[in-house]
């Protein structure tokens, strides 16, 4: 049987239980730049990698806030983040509004999940082609959540998305036992390791392509900033602000080279076989 027979609208099933429009909004996350989140006893932090559309454009943003104690950090089709993003920030503002509090994290996450599954079972609409990872602390802790266009949501004390964004997760999952005790420094540059991984071996970090969502109690006072507001859980650290951070990163390290190089002193070191001999075969 054809895919296409199938993949005609997003109530269709096919033969083996799949929703082919779903799927391929999962493969509009993977097309968007990675993005990757951490948290620890007391902060949770997102680091994405932002792109320009053009050499002639300035760096896309890759973080959101939504109220102050919670934000996102994206990757996909960037209007639909727009438009969930609005739909987070007035259920944020409502409770304030009536209840004179803020709303707890998992409240916004599961309203976020109903609002996506309707669009996963209407005949007249799409699935959301983006994939969110949602970071915010309530009277419980620092949270670390990812949305997906499933309209599924997981809590998380590591994770990453969009693209190569398995690299990271190799990362993440080698290094997730020293996460929970670490300090937001030590979570920064763990965090910054995991989203290099995502680049190809020939390329490395540039300051501005970085930008570093912070949230936990204080977290406007960890990074001195004229931008920080008194009070504010979440923000949003970017520029200049990340140099400390990036200068003491590791240079990464590339294998091409590094066997080049080796390469060169065996040569140097190893004599030259004399005339009509053989070299020795490892």
């Amino acid at each position: 049987m054809f895919r296409n027979t199938y993949d005609s609208d997003n109530t269709v099933f096919s033969p083996q239980g799949r929703l082919h429009q779903v799927e391929y909004a999962l493969e509009a996350v993977k097309q968007g730049s990675a993005v990757v989140g951490l948290r620890s006893n007391t902060h949770a932090i997102l680091v994405a990698l932002k792109r320009a559309p053009s050499e002639l454009a300035s760096y896309q943003k890759k973080m959101l806030r939504i109220d102050n104690h919670m934000g996102i950090g994206f990757a996909g089709l960037t209007s639909d983040a727009r438009v969930l993003s609005t739909y987070m920030r007035q259920l944020a503002l409502s409770s304030r509004l009536v209840y004179s509090r803020a709303l707890p994290i998992s409240r916004v996450v599961d309203s976020l999940a109903d609002r996506a599954q309707y669009n996963t079972m209407d005949y007249g609409k799409r699935p959301y082609g983006v994939g969110f990872l949602i970071i915010g602390v309530d009277s419980t802790g620092p949270h670390l959540y990812e949305f997906t266009p499933t309209a599924n949501c997981f809590e998380y004390y590591a994770m990453s998305i969009g693209a190569r964004s398995q690299s990271a997760k190799t990362y993440l999952e080698r290094k997730y036992e020293e996460f929970s005790d670490a300090s937001l420094d030590q979570l920064v540059l763990h965090g910054l390791y995991a989203l290099r991984d995502t680049l190809p071996q020939n390329k490395d970090l540039e300051l501005d392509q970085v930008s570093v969502a912070v949230v936990g109690p204080g977290a406007d006072a960890d990074v001195d900033s004229p931008n920080a507001r008194s009070g504010e859980k979440f923000r949003i650290v970017e520029g200049d602000e990340l140099r400390p951070y990036m200068d003491r990163l590791e240079p990464k390290s590339i294998p091409g080279v590094r066997a080049t190089a080796a390469s060169t002193e065996s040569a140097d070191a190893a004599p030259a076989p004399a005339a009509g001999e053989t070299p020795m075969e490892d």
